[in-house]
């Protein structure tokens, strides 16, 4: 009997491939991501250069958070077919969200050598470029790219959705929305205020959401949504105005007026006049004295974000920090009579508030992911309960008081990080709209697993309310890992 010619079996091999690839694709559809992943990877192990399989693979991996499998993926891919603009696009846009700006620029570009007109390699690089400062050259990818409109995204649903218009900076500090939404659920469009053109025609859509968090950061995003916003009859969260007043000196000002509330002396400063041989002595003018605390508006979780103990130190310190303004920040100590720092983050949803975490530290800056709570046990049953009893633990003054505070920011979705003093006052240290929902919660943090679920079904809740949907209708979403 002859053997079959080397040719024919790859052929068959191929045909068989393609059959479970189909297979694979009816599943993604679905919404069976687990089972599409074993399918796609069936695929793989039957034709390690099927590309359709590599690229909707990694596509269901960025969708799904698994960062490390999408890169591997991707990179594989372009090892099969390394003149493809569509991955080295996808590619850039994963090494950007995970900070390799560099790198993700190269793959942009290479897309765009590949294929000049494509929209998503335009768009990514604009967003890259307008974060490094070459506005000129942002502008210009942008209206290749965005061309002053919406983008859709895939919905995968069979039923009628709840459309949602999402506005996000491309420069940062948005609210992290996918961990609420799914897109078997919403069918979702996104708008980038930095390359829209606010008179164009909005997508149909039930529902806003203003994920643009950061006032700091995205004052003029802001600005530019609520000119667009003012075309649009239907409901909004995070009013881009209210939104617009957050910024960290503007609401130590107006959070300081409220009673029982203690916030910091902060003043927004320029970089000269903070470096200049008499910035000490302008800064006991405007009320400061030491140590005092020094941060580059726009970043977070303690980014660039220093102690100055004493005025020699300062010149050293501005040095250190990026930005053309820095913010002067009071330091007031919270420490506790036990020698720890401790910091609380509650969560403000559809005017509620939900426990999110007590961070505790011999540090004076105080954030959950690098504070004392894994080698203390003593600490995490802290946390515990306040989570369990959060009016228990706090008092009936302290929740007045963040309830008085959660009316005065007015947003449909923010959150406060606060110290409580002797005295029983609040002293808030953040109280805006970028506050996350990520930290852990397996393992020795299991107990913490309950508390965060019930944040993120208010705010499912509000979403579908808003939208004039039945509370009681299932929301699909993607689990953080």
């Amino acid at each position: 009997m002859r053997p079959p010619l080397l040719g024919a079996t790859r052929s068959s091999r191929r045909t068989r491939a393609d059959r479970l690839f189909l297979r694979a694709k009816t599943l993604d559809t679905q919404g069976r991501d687990d089972e599409a992943r074993r399918a796609y990877l069936d695929v793989i192990n039957r034709d390690s250069r099927h590309l359709p399989a590599l690229v909707s693979l990694s596509a269901l991996l960025i969708k799904t958070r698994q960062w490390r499998a999408a890169k591997t993926t991707l990179a594989h891919a372009l090892e099969v077919q390394p003149d493809s603009p569509g991955v080295h696009t996808t590619l850039a846009t994963l090494l950007a969200d995970q900070g390799e700006v560099a790198l993700a620029c190269e793959h942009y570009q290479t897309a765009l050598r590949l294929d000049p007109d494509s929209t998503a390699a335009h768009m990514g690089l604009a967003v890259l470029l307008l974060r490094r400062g070459e506005i000129e050259s942002a502008r210009r990818h942008g209206q290749l790219g965005f061309q002053g409109r919406a983008t859709a995204w895939e919905y995968r649903g069979t039923g009628h959705p709840v459309t949602l218009l999402v506005l996000m900076s491309a420069l940062g500090g948005n609210i992290p929305i996918d961990e609420f939404i799914g897109d078997r659920s919403f069918r979702k469009w996104t708008l980038v205020p930095e390359f829209c053109d606010p008179r164009a025609e909005l997508p149909p859509h039930d529902l806003v959401l203003n994920a643009v968090g950061d006032a700091d950061l995205c004052s003029s995003a802001l600005d530019t949504a609520m000119v667009a916003l003012s075309r649009t009859n239907a409901p909004v969260l995070n009013l881009p105005s209210r939104v617009r007043a957050t910024g960290r000196a503007a609401n130590a000002a107006r959070l300081a007026r409220l009673p029982g509330v203690i916030t910091a002396r902060s003043a927004e400063l320029r970089r000269e006049l903070l470096a200049a041989p008499d910035a000490a002595r302008m800064l006991g003018e405007k009320g400061f004295c030491w140590p005092l605390l020094l941060r580059s508006p726009g970043f977070h979780t303690g980014q660039h974000f220093v102690k100055v103990e004493r005025p020699d130190d300062l010149r050293c310190a501005v040095e250190g920090l990026p930005g053309s303004t820095l913010l002067a920040i009071e330091f007031i100590d919270t420490v506790s009579p036990d020698g720890k720092f401790r910091k609380y983050r509650v969560m403000m949803v559809d005017g509620e508030l939900h426990p999110l975490h007590l961070a505790v530290s011999t540090n004076w800056k105080v954030h959950y992911f690098s504070a004392e709570m894994a080698n203390h046990p003593e600490h995490r049953a802290e946390d515990e309960a306040f989570l369990s009893e959060m009016p228990e633990v706090l008092g009936q003054r302290v929740m007045g008081t963040l309830q008085q505070i959660g009316d005065l920011l007015g947003l449909d979705y923010g959150g406060c990080d606060f110290a409580v003093d002797d005295q029983g006052r609040v002293v808030v240290f953040e109280a805006n709209a970028t506050m996350i929902i990520a930290t852990p919660a397996e393992g020795q943090f299991a107990y913490r697993a309950r508390p965060i679920e019930r944040v993120r079904q208010a705010v499912r809740r509000m979403l579908l309310r808003k939208a004039g949907r039945s509370v009681d209708e299932k929301i699909e979403y993607v689990a953080p890992p």
